[in-house]
């Protein structure tokens, strides 16, 4: 099939709409010179361009974006899912698979991880199950040259078209996709999928020159293997709702208003003088200015000094912004970095609002593994029986409070043994993590059958007459 420049060029119209958005939902994560190159400040009227550009060196990001991004994945990947593959798990390739995963180094959990990252950021993200193309006779052959499945993960500007289509039963699969491999200096890599066929196409810059077919392989598998980590569905199909829809438009407010307080302090520091040209003055402390004998007295030197009154102003707009963010990503108690005066309800139902978002995110990403596996097992041809599980709950409690409620019922001195060993067994879960030391705990607990700071009565003995 010879292919031209349009067919090679041609984005999804879907792509095409989102494509801004992705970018700057990317450098909003990454902050640094990818933020400032995105040149997210606003211009001032008849400001220079030099001036522009110094303002965004001097102007420093607090990256929030990333921050709530991170505070998600550590949460979700506390504590790993657990993996039962079912008739792979005899599958020599399966621990080689779940060692090194993109044939890089990475781990299987390194990679979801990532993957997880680039959704929060993106939306979603596309991961690949391909094999290496290798003519080998036997499966031990496969496993002494290290032939096996492999991730490859795709952000969403690199998949530029796609098609979706209804099948009878009325599922939907994917039946074309395009994927740029790399860009270099003399021109760019593509692989399309099809059912059928799998084609790599080098395009190169030069417009005129048409893009070259450097091979074409048999898909063996009959469908692409292809698939979508979502971070939240959105009503299109093949683009999720990335975490920063609202989050990144706060954070260049922030961005907006910090160049503003630098502004502010720069003038209110350094005044401008006004004077006539053959007035002579330098800048600094204890300068003299000079003027002419005969200079009229309106045209004496004057400095122009803005007050700071506004600068309370512009530091409260910006802590309302950060509570803002801290209110739609649910991570307020969390990223508190002083004290917040906080009822224990709401700071319940803020858990619970993360917890909710987390146990979202962690069904989705056991439905894309699963996904994954069976990918993996058809190339292996063989079928996936087993079952992947991620936390369908995320334990966040406000520790100190919760163990400061229990020290106030243990004070009330109920007299009920079992009222006060189950207190003690709930401190101790508090205060301590290993499930080994927690069951002893409770056996001895179980064991005490008087509660502490309890004394039994001893018997009334009356003399005898």
């Amino acid at each position: 099939m010879a292919y031209t420049r349009k067919d090679i060029e041609q984005q999804h119209t879907q792509y095409k709409g989102m494509m801004p958005r992705w970018e700057y939902y990317i450098r909003s994560y990454l902050g640094g010179k990818e933020y400032q190159d995105g040149k997210f400040l606003q211009e001032y009227q008849l400001e220079l361009e030099s001036e522009y550009f110094k303002r965004l060196a001097y102007t420093p990001l607090d990256n929030h974006a990333r921050n709530v991004i991170d505070i998600y994945s550590s949460f979700l990947f506390r504590v790993l899912p657990t993996r039962e593959l079912g008739s792979l798990a005899d599958d020599m390739s399966v621990e080689q698979f779940l060692d090194d995963a993109d044939l890089e180094g990475r781990s299987f959990n390194a990679l979801m991880r990532e993957a997880q990252n680039y959704a929060s950021v993106y939306g979603h993200c596309w991961i690949m199950v391909d094999k290496p193309s290798v003519n080998v006779m036997t499966r031990g052959e496969e496993l002494e040259q290290g032939i096996r499945p492999y991730l490859n993960i795709y952000t969403p500007e690199n998949i530029l078209d796609w098609k979706y289509t209804r099948a009878e039963t009325g599922y939907y699969y994917l039946e074309y996709l395009k994927i740029r491999e790399c860009i270099e200096d003399d021109g760019e890599y593509y692989k399309i999928w099809y059912l059928d066929k799998v084609d790599t196409v080098f395009l190169p810059t030069a417009n005129r020159d048409e893009p070259k077919l450097i091979e074409s392989l048999p898909n063996p598998l009959g469908k692409i293997p292809a698939v979508i980590l979502y971070n939240q569905r959105s009503p299109m199909r093949g683009i999720g709702v990335s975490d920063l829809t609202d989050i990144a438009d706060l954070q260049k407010s922030i961005y907006n208003e910090l160049s503003e307080i630098e502004q502010i302090i720069r003038l209110s520091n350094h005044p401008s003088l006004v004077k006539t040209r053959d007035t002579e003055a330098v800048g600094g402390a204890g300068s003299i200015i000079e003027i002419p004998d005969n200079i009229d007295a309106n045209l004496k030197p004057y400095i122009l000094q803005p007050s700071g009154s506004n600068l309370d102003g512009v530091i409260k707009s910006i802590m309302h912004k950060v509570d803002a963010i801290n209110r739609l990503s649910h991570v307020g108690a969390i990223r508190a970095t002083g004290e917040r005066i906080q009822s224990g309800i709401a700071l319940r139902t803020e858990f619970q609002l993360l917890n909710a978002r987390l146990a979202q995110k962690a069904k989705l990403m056991e439905h894309a593994e699963e996904q994954i596996w069976r990918l993996f097992a058809l190339w292996q041809e063989t079928i996936f029986d087993g079952e992947v599980e991620y936390p369908d709950t995320f334990d966040i409690r406000d520790w100190a409070t919760d163990l400061e409620l229990l020290q106030q019922a243990k004070a009330s001195n109920i007299k009920s043994t079992t009222f006060n060993k189950e207190l003690d067994k709930q401190i101790a879960r508090t205060v301590i993590e290993e499930d080994d030391m927690l069951e002893v705990i409770d056996q001895e607990i179980d064991t005490n059958t008087q509660a502490l700071g309890e004394f039994a009565q001893q018997p009334i003995t009356l003399p005898t007459v």
